[in-house]
């Protein structure tokens, strides 16, 4: 694990259905276990024995390896031990061919990976324009296209997990383009960009962090074509140890990836009756909100609410 803490303003996220609540920020000593971290998983998350920093409300871990299912809230010690999230964490072993990659999909996924390259293609009169960034002089193009693309992005209209729009990200991007440290790539109908997938490199591992299309081109599959696209130019550089698809699960991280590890989110907040306060509150809106979700599932409504939240259709 990397053993940096990095103190910053953390919201503790509320989840109601696909709607995220934001309650107040709290001053935390962060810090996330990579795929490169070389630590076993723990049956158990032990509060760190680093002291806490003036103003600082307690320790937040991302993707700690765990063995087993972890208790939402628990005391432990002078802490409150909450753990909002557990999941599988997906990635792709790069150390292989990209002829070895494909051999792990079914023959029936090859070939509904292939019809949905073909449809593209042919809707395309016949070839695919597409592009790959890494240099520094090319990122600002790159910039500028998947701006166009994520500003009308699900991901960015109803989540607020666009590609960012600030002149600091600008600089970073830049740098780590500098360093042969980044990846970029955007598919294009004719000169119109509409899907985009941005990777920052981290010890030899690529992250799957920002990426977005463009509704209008749903029934195209353009996100999935992308993907496709972009791993086999990946493959083919030999560079890079895993692709990560980092935390959160949907059913395009489990299709494309290799591997998972079972991973948690961990707070260790000052046991005081404010944050006693938050976390309990934050647990009612949680049961609230699964209670419904649950409901719309026996339904069959949830994931047709999903579509029309996502794509107002």
């Amino acid at each position: 694990m990397n053993q940096t803490w990095h103190c910053q303003q953390v919201p503790i996220k509320i989840q109601l259905g696909d709607k995220t609540l934001l309650a107040p920020r709290l001053l935390l000593q962060v810090r996330e276990a990579g795929l490169d971290d070389e630590a076993l998983p723990v049956a158990e998350p032990i509060v760190p024995a680093d002291p806490l920093h003036e103003g600082s409300q307690g320790f937040l871990i991302r993707s700690l390896r765990i063995t087993g299912p972890q208790p939402v809230l628990r005391q432990q010690g002078v802490y409150l031990c909450y753990v909002p999230a557990q999941y599988p964490r997906y990635y792709i072993d790069m150390q292989q061919s990209f002829a070895e990659y494909k051999g792990k999909f079914s023959a029936k996924t090859r070939s509904t990976i292939s019809r949905k390259i073909r449809k593209y293609t042919e809707h395309c009169g016949g070839s695919i324009s597409w592009r790959v960034y890494r240099s520094p002089g090319e990122m600002a193009e790159f910039f500028r296209l998947a701006r166009i693309v994520s500003r009308i992005s699900y991901q960015e209209r109803l989540f607020d997990e666009g590609l960012p729009d600030s002149e600091e990200f600008c600089r970073g991007v830049e740098q780590l383009a500098g360093e042969d440290r980044v990846r970029g790539f955007i598919l294009f109908y004719q000169d119109k960009p509409i899907s985009y997938l941005y990777c920052p490199v981290i010890n030899g591992v690529l992250i799957y962090a920002f990426l977005g299309y463009d509704p209008g081109y749903m029934n195209f599959s353009v996100g999935t074509v992308l993907q496709w696209l972009a791993l086999e130019y990946l493959f083919e550089e030999r560079k890079f140890r895993f692709f990560d698809f980092t935390e959160g699960q949907s059913e395009h991280k489990k299709l494309f990836a290799t591997h998972s590890i079972q991973c948690a989110n961990v707070f260790f907040l000052r046991n005081n009756i404010q944050n006693r306060f938050l976390l309990h509150g934050q647990r009612t809106v949680d049961y609230i909100s699964n209670a419904i979700g649950d409901k719309l599932d026996e339904l069959g409504l949830k994931s047709r609410l999903k579509k029309m939240m996502r794509f107002g259709i």
